[in-house]
């Protein structure tokens, strides 16, 4: 298992597959390269590029240098970017775009965007808040059932995760929801983010996905300089690789 120091000396870790340009796959909240749609993606990819796919901090592999900063995240992106040859084009999936924005804003290094769904839905203090005290009282399995109502699972459906053997994977990085609530920030992508993006941009949809992302994704791709903004018939917040693909393969080739 290869690893990238980041800035701070915070250890990321990394898979690479493939040929061709770099391309990071960042997570979005919940998911590592274990637990998560990157791995079936990249193994879709791979014949067009050279894949990289990597534990966020706190997850997986990698380590967890604390106290948590976002701007440790766009550090870590940008590390593996480095490690990928000094610059590569970017996949984002749902709130890992707010790094990969702050990424491509700070850095030419990033040398084109594809986000999935970046939930910029405003921000939610109460949330934030019970969140906060949940993670701070040791409840690891209320706090992900928190964030699952928070996106939409019914309570029922959350009462069966929580009885299911892979309930504990997700209890063990609990804490990193904190995490993607941080790089959320207002809910909203900054002006002086979305200004100091100069590379090509596209904000990516699935058609059969709530609204309120839908409009969100929309937004997003408005808040862009130049960006496109593109629907993928069919899919939800979790889009199937085989329909994912072949759209990045068009968008970042």
């Amino acid at each position: 298992m290869p690893t990238v120091t980041s800035a701070d000396g915070t250890p990321i870790a990394y898979d690479r597959a493939g040929a061709g340009p770099a391309l990071v796959l960042v997570d979005g909240a919940m998911c590592y390269r274990a637990a998560g749609p990157m791995p079936p993606l990249a193994a879709r990819l791979q014949e067009h590029f050279t894949v990289y796919t990597y534990d966020r901090r706190g997850r997986g592999e990698s380590g967890d240098t604390l106290p948590y900063d976002p701007a440790r995240e766009t550090e870590d992106l940008l590390a593996l970017v480095g490690a990928a040859g000094g610059s590569a084009a970017v996949y984002t999936m749902s709130s890992g775009g707010a790094i990969g924005l702050a990424a491509a804003a700070a850095s030419p290094a990033v040398t084109a965007l594809a986000l999935y769904e970046p939930p910029f839905v405003g921000n939610d203090p109460a949330y934030s808040a019970r969140l906060a005290e949940l993670l701070a009282a040791g409840r690891r399995g209320d706090a992900v059932a928190l964030f699952m109502g928070r996106v939409g699972m019914p309570a029922e459906a959350i009462a069966g995760f929580r009885a299911s053997p892979g309930f504990a994977t997700l209890e063990a990085i609990a804490h990193t929801l904190a995490y993607d609530d941080a790089v959320l920030g207002a809910g909203h992508v900054r002006p002086e983010v979305a200004a100091a993006i100069r590379v090509p941009s596209t904000v990516i949809g699935g058609g059969a996905s709530p609204a309120f992302l839908l409009d969100a994704a929309r937004a997003t791709a408005a808040a862009l300089p130049g960006a496109r903004f593109e629907v993928v018939d069919g899919q939800t917040h979790d889009p199937d690789p085989d329909a994912l693909a072949p759209v990045l393969v068009k968008l970042l080739s």
